[in-house]
């Protein structure tokens, strides 16, 4: 199976976020403030604008979509053609809130950098918020946490930790809380940011720092490279009506110069296994 991927979509400031939902790419892009989606045919559509710069993506059971709301460290909800406010995480935030999985019954877990932009790296926490608006520290001393998925079977969440460059484990209880951590998979030069989960349990690791995504197996096996050539994979889904097409966010920085330079892409490649478990 080839390796070269192809452009779907160009000219985004900062593509992050990608979920497979309701037949369509979800997607956020930091530097225009926007959700939007994208059809396999190419075409776009604004869902919402969120002034502080949408991240992560999620939906409760009820379809009602949920938006991490970056800078000013919220979590949304978009109902009815308008945002409110779920949730205010400013107390449990070192830095921009970022990615987020949503599990069956609406709970989100989030996120966040854990320092300011050219700050001294720190660790931070993941909060739970539950569908109540009630908000708990769901696992802390984690370096960068970043993308997270959820095993289809409910139990298991695995989020990825960029600068400590490993994929960590928890079983999730019946209340949402999260216990027996444990590594997942332990790199040596695989910086984790966005994953997604396949039918045989491996997990697809978009690595900015290394200009690629792995496909990643528990203990660190890595059985497949796809290179994203000059710009940083910053994130990926699997989606399509097979789940087999996996569509990968890239980027050539973040920050202000990929604002200015509106390089951003989706760029996509068929692959062997579905895709499974949330998000």
């Amino acid at each position: 199976m080839t390796d070269a991927t192809k452009i779907l979509l160009d000219g985004l400031s900062f593509p992050e976020a990608p979920r497979w939902h309701a037949g369509k790419l979800w997607f956020s892009d930091f530097y225009t403030h926007r959700v939007q989606t994208l059809g396999l045919d190419g075409v776009t559509e604004t869902v919402c604008s969120v002034p502080n710069q949408s991240s992560g993506l999620g939906w409760r059971p009820d379809g009602t979509l949920l938006i991490v709301s970056m800078l000013d460290h919220h979590l949304l909800e978009f109902r009815d053609g308008a945002l409110k406010a779920v949730a205010d995480l400013s107390d449990f935030a070192g830095g921009p809130c970022n990615d987020m999985v949503v599990d069956a019954v609406g709970r989100a877990y989030v996120g966040n950098f854990g320092f300011e932009h050219g700050a001294p790296q720190q660790t931070t926490c993941i909060v739970r918020v539950d569908p109540d608006g009630a908000v708990t520290v769901a696992a802390d001393d984690l370096l960068f946490p970043n993308g997270t998925v959820i095993t289809p079977d409910g139990r298991t969440l695995i989020i990825g930790e960029t600068y400590a460059q490993r994929l960590t484990a928890f079983d999730i209880d019946a209340d949402g809380g999260l216990a027996n951590r444990r590594v997942f998979a332990q790199f040596d030069g695989v910086f984790p940011d966005g994953i997604c989960l396949d039918q045989e349990g491996a997990i697809w690791v978009a690595d900015p720092v290394g200009k690629r995504v792995v496909r990643a197996f528990e203990g660190g096996r890595i059985d497949r490279e796809i290179s994203t050539g000059a710009l940083g994979s910053y994130a990926c889904m699997l989606g399509g009506p097979d789940r087999k097409t996996l569509f990968i966010c890239t980027c050539s920085a973040s920050g202000d110069p990929a604002a200015e330079r509106r390089d951003g892409r989706i760029e996509t490649i068929a692959v062997d296994v579905p895709g499974a478990g949330l998000p």
